[in-house]
């Protein structure tokens, strides 16, 4: 046959409705011998509504009446002109075809560009699955030669020995009937690290966790060989020790800087503390990632910037919650109760706060706080002073000498009670002096590794004691069981305020847990308690 185009021969018994389909998009050029004669017609196929997958399909039914070669040409003719390539070059993902895409993509939301040089256009890598999913949807047939899911299943098949509370299965059934997508959000302390390990062992799939501290690393693979069979196939990827396994534990920071030695090994990634990954740097990670099956853990999905909200894309949205009055009421968190404590500063310091307020307030001229400082990245010298003038009224604040005497008298009637106390603090200076008086174990950021780990264990093995804690412990810290927390300073910030409260909640018999805020009347430090309660009502 010297035609370009592709012609069946077909021999035998052809129904009227299946000559019908055929001449849907191929034209029936007569009797060849024994044989009825087709040639291929794209365009009274397009015509006619049949995509190139359509025509295979109606191919693949006559392989009993049709020659055999005439086919398998057909098949490869369709392939070579009228479907997709899809391949992964220098960190780019590229899609290429002889037929017209831009029809194909007009639907897809997220930025796709052409390249002209190289003849494709370029897909952010985290839609590899996507995209083949989409144009096959929409019968285009897609070559794949990034064969990512070719190598995707681990090893071996691993065994996941822990028991699951009902909420933790909920959690993980809600994940997988998300198609292996999405964002489970529980106060700290409910277990989320065991849902994430019961959903890879589930599906089995190669696995990379990010982490968003060293010390979470440790945590993870302890986990991780505690409730599988899996230890053997697992490897830390941060600082000098960059080992790829099966299953890889990694940092944001690590992640990074080595995506591009990351993006194509791993079919499932795990974000923990997911709420890190809006974040300009590390959002970069989800993106370069080609693992198509996503999980996020949080204790809460909100961040204070709005910027939550780029989560869904890039993970799969929320799809399980639940917080921690919920697991109260359920009986898998300690039930609590939260005491406000207002203290007055001194009528100095009062004076001093009202003049340095109305200074700010002048300077911002009613720009939000997130403007402001948004403005003073830009160089904006009023913005950059007005951040000049908050830090003093912040200083006035933690300095405030009523309210670490208050701190200091609660803490000591609790002690008497046997109490086993947390206090958190923003400051490292008011964190010290608070330390000092109590006779208090101490964690801040400047503290090596050996000594927080020291005083982590002395704490944990006290019947009643103080810990006084800065940011430093919001994350990424295994903090032992307390009944007790204080809040001495801190932000508005519900995450912070969740994963807090988070660390006093853990049952035991006849436990009631308590936080204590307190909180400076009449300075910012009342809205900003205010802000942080509304975090008990969920995202």
């Amino acid at each position: 046959m010297s035609s370009s185009k592709p012609r069946l021969r077909v021999k035998g018994w052809l129904d009227e409705d299946s000559f019908q389909e055929l001449v849907e998009f191929m034209d029936y050029l007569g009797r060849d011998g024994p044989y009825k004669l087709f040639e291929f017609n794209y365009d009274r196929a397009r015509k006619a509504g049949y995509e190139p997958l359509d025509v295979l399909n109606v191919l693949s039914g006559l392989k009993d009446l049709a020659v055999p070669e005439d086919l398998d040409r057909m098949e490869d003719f369709i392939l070579e002109n009228y479907s997709a390539t899809l391949r992964y070059e220098n960190d780019r993902l590229l899609l290429s075809s002889k037929t017209f895409l831009k029809d194909y993509l007009k639907d897809i939301q997220a930025p796709i560009k052409y390249n002209h040089e190289l003849r494709a256009f370029e897909l952010p890598p985290y839609l590899y699955l996507d995209i083949i999913k989409h144009l096959r949807s929409r019968g285009l047939p897609v070559i794949d030669n990034v064969k990512l899911l070719d190598n995707a299943k681990l090893p071996r098949i691993i065994n996941f020995s822990g028991q699951l509370r009902p909420y933790q299965q909920e959690a993980v059934e809600a994940w997988i009937n998300n198609h292996g997508r999405g964002v489970i959000v529980l106060p700290t302390g409910a277990g989320k690290t065991v849902v994430a390990i019961s959903a890879m062992a589930r599906v089995n799939l190669t696995t990379l966790v990010v982490v968003y501290t060293k010390e979470h690393i440790k945590q993870w693979s302890d986990s991780i060989a505690r409730f599988t069979d899996a230890a053997g196939l697992i490897g830390h990827y941060y600082g000098d020790e960059k080992t790829l396994g099966p299953i890889t534990i990694t940092t944001y920071q690590t992640a990074f800087r080595y995506i591009r030695d990351l993006s194509r090994r791993f079919a499932l990634v795990i974000f923990d503390e997911a709420h890190h990954l809006p974040a300009d740097k590390f959002k970069a990670i989800a993106i370069k990632m080609m693992a198509p099956y996503r999980m996020g853990l949080s204790a809460t999905a909100v961040r204070e910037d709005g910027k939550h909200e780029e989560i869904f894309p890039l993970i799969g949205g929320i799809v399980y919650q639940k917080t921690a009055a919920e697991l109260m009421q359920q009986g898998y968190l300690a039930p609590f109760m939260i005491k406000r404590i207002t203290v007055k500063l001194t009528p100095e310091e009062q004076k001093r706060y009202d003049e340095l307020r109305k200074q700010y307030f002048s300077l911002v001229g009613g720009r939000q706080f997130q403007e402001v400082l948004e403005a003073a990245k830009k160089g904006d010298q009023r913005a950059i002073e007005a951040l000049k003038v908050r830090a003093q009224m912040q200083d006035i604040i933690q300095q405030s000498e009523n309210k670490i005497n208050k701190v200091i008298e609660i803490a000591k009637e609790e002690l008497s009670r046997g109490s086993k106390i947390i206090v958190f603090t923003q400051y490292k200076k008011q964190a010290e002096e608070i330390a000092e008086r109590l006779g208090a174990h101490l964690i801040h950021g400047d503290i090596d590794k050996e000594r927080r780990l020291r005083e982590l264990e002395a704490f944990k093995h006290e019947q009643s004691g103080v810990l006084v804690v800065t940011t430093v412990g919001d994350e990424g810290l295994d903090i032992p069981d307390a009944n007790v927390g204080m809040l001495v300073s801190g932000t508005g910030s519900r995450r912070q305020f969740i994963q807090r409260l988070g660390r006093l909640l853990r049952p035991m018999p006849n436990k009631v847990a308590v936080l204590y805020e307190v909180v400076a009347s009449g300075t910012s430090e009342v809205a900003q308690s205010r802000k942080r309660r509304e975090a008990l009502e969920g995202p």
